[in-house]
């Protein structure tokens, strides 16, 4: 790697101040030379050498408002922020017109969260400074601390009109779009950006993130693959056209997409079980379930291997080894009502119903309130003989879902059960009305209900 010749002259003085303090030899630097190595010692947090810079530099340069400048910045940075400031009133008087004098206030109010402050001084240090595109990068930072995406979205364009190279405000840029839920205006900026740097492979990938967002996977693929064609190790651009390409269910171009990745950096368990599911859905189930064991190898604590090997096993109606592993994801995220749901249909297909009832239990107690969980759950405690605990349940569920036939179909059946008849055959009556064709319920889980003369006599007599 070639350095330029700024890099290569601050390397001299950096080995030039070194073998400075160690021979305790007092060499003379300019003060520009201080000021580069002082800022390279802070950059790589070696504060101790950079105070002895600083020291030295003063010492030679008494008068040097840049060397103070960058006393300033030290003591801003060691939150000496009083101190700092009364510097900058001596710097300020002596020289008006210096645009760091302003940039540094700036600082110094931004540190007190006085954001509007700290763009008053930004904007003044912008008549002055030969470098508008940082300041209007600040400028765009003090307003994201406020929460105004919209003034901050504007400055970090204005800095990309100065300088197109700034990916960190482009990035920034792309973040405020994302955040006003301005797909469509992102879009509309990137290809703009696009025009003049038809190079940038960080614009093309940030466009591809923004057709994927609005679900159109055939320019999130287009956009992307530009960004790969650029750069050919841009990882995220591969694993982004990978995932674009499952969405459009091209699963065999997913797969060397996501192998591309595993040849520019480690495999990584996401590659590994995003393959495993595309194998999956080619019905390639030999390599899938590979690729679901490579998973887990690579990383035994992610939970998402262990269900996809879980529903695999399902798929392939193979209860007792879906069990096993749905009792290793449980082992990791314990709090997962997915994972407790799945448990329970488990246990319920292998008729272990007890088990099954603590699964659907433990999956209402962690937030889930769908209405299958409450079918499967009453019916479950039906089967365990505690009648009265599966109407509890479906009455809570009522309140959640009113008007829900299957509820009121199963509520018919547990109460003819506990002879509660009254109740039933009012219960029978809203159910009808609300949906006709699901009496099967009743047929199918209640067969001696449904003989019951009372209730056929209702389901008969029925007019729509």
């Amino acid at each position: 790697m070639n350095m330029s010749h700024d890099e290569e002259e601050n390397s001299l003085s950096l080995s030039k101040f070194e073998s400075m303090l160690k021979t305790n030899k007092v060499f003379f630097f300019d003060s520009e030379e201080f000021e580069d190595i002082i800022l390279h010692y802070m950059d790589t947090g070696r504060m101790n050498l950079a105070k002895k810079a600083l020291k030295l530099g003063l010492e030679q340069h008494p008068k040097s408002s840049g060397l103070k400048l960058v006393q300033v910045e030290m003591l801003i940075y060691e939150d000496k922020l009083d101190q700092a400031e009364k510097l900058l009133n001596d710097l300020y008087a002596l020289e008006p017109t210096n645009e760091e004098i302003f940039i540094q206030r700036a600082n110094i109010c931004s540190k007190r969260d006085q954001h509007d402050k700290a763009i008053e001084n930004l904007t003044l240090a912008l008549k002055y400074t030969d470098d508008e595109a940082d300041v209007y990068s600040m400028i765009g930072m003090e307003y994201l601390f406020m929460d105004n995406l919209e003034l901050a979205k504007e400055n970090f364009i204005k800095c990309l009109e100065q300088d197109d190279e700034d990916y960190s405000a482009l990035y920034n840029v792309v973040y405020c779009f994302d955040f006003l839920d301005q797909n469509a205006e992102a879009i509309v900026y990137l290809e703009k950006f696009i025009n003049h740097n038809p190079y940038s492979e960080v614009a093309w990938h940030q466009l591809g993130r923004q057709y994927y967002a609005l679900k159109n996977y055939e320019k999130a693929v287009w956009a992307f693959d530009y960004a790969c064609l650029i750069d050919e190790g841009f990882l995220g651009a591969y694993l982004e056209k990978a995932k674009s390409l499952e969405k459009l269910e091209r699963y065999q171009e997913a797969i060397e997409c996501y192998t591309i990745t595993m040849e520019l950096d480690d495999p990584t368990s996401y590659s590994l079980l995003r393959i495993g599911k595309c194998f999956e859905k080619l019905g390639n189930t030999e390599e899938a379930l590979n690729f679901y064991l490579k998973t887990v190898h690579e990383d035994p604590l992610l939970d998402k291997a262990w269900i996809a090997l879980t529903d695999f096993y399902i798929r392939q109606k193979n209860y007792q080894k879906a069990l096993y592993y749905v009792n290793k994801a449980l082992g990791i995220d314990n709090d997962n009502p997915l994972y407790w749901r799945r448990y329970a249909n488990i246990n319920q297909f292998l008729s272990f119903f007890e088990e099954a009832e603590v699964g659907y239990r433990k999956a209402f107690e962690n937030g889930d309130v769908e209405l299958d969980n409450f079918l499967c759950w009453s019916d479950v405690l039906y089967i365990l003989g505690e009648t009265e605990g599966a109407i509890e349940i479906l009455t809570q569920a009522k309140e959640l879902y009113a008007n829900e036939s299957e509820i009121l179909y199963r509520l018919v059946g547990l109460n003819s059960t506990l002879l509660n008849e009254e109740v039933a055959e009012k219960e029978l009556l809203e159910a009808v009305q609300i949906d006709h064709h699901k009496n099967y319920i009743l047929k199918d889980l209640f067969p001696f209900v449904w003989k019951n003369e009372r209730i056929q006599a209702i389901l008969t007599n029925y007019k729509p």
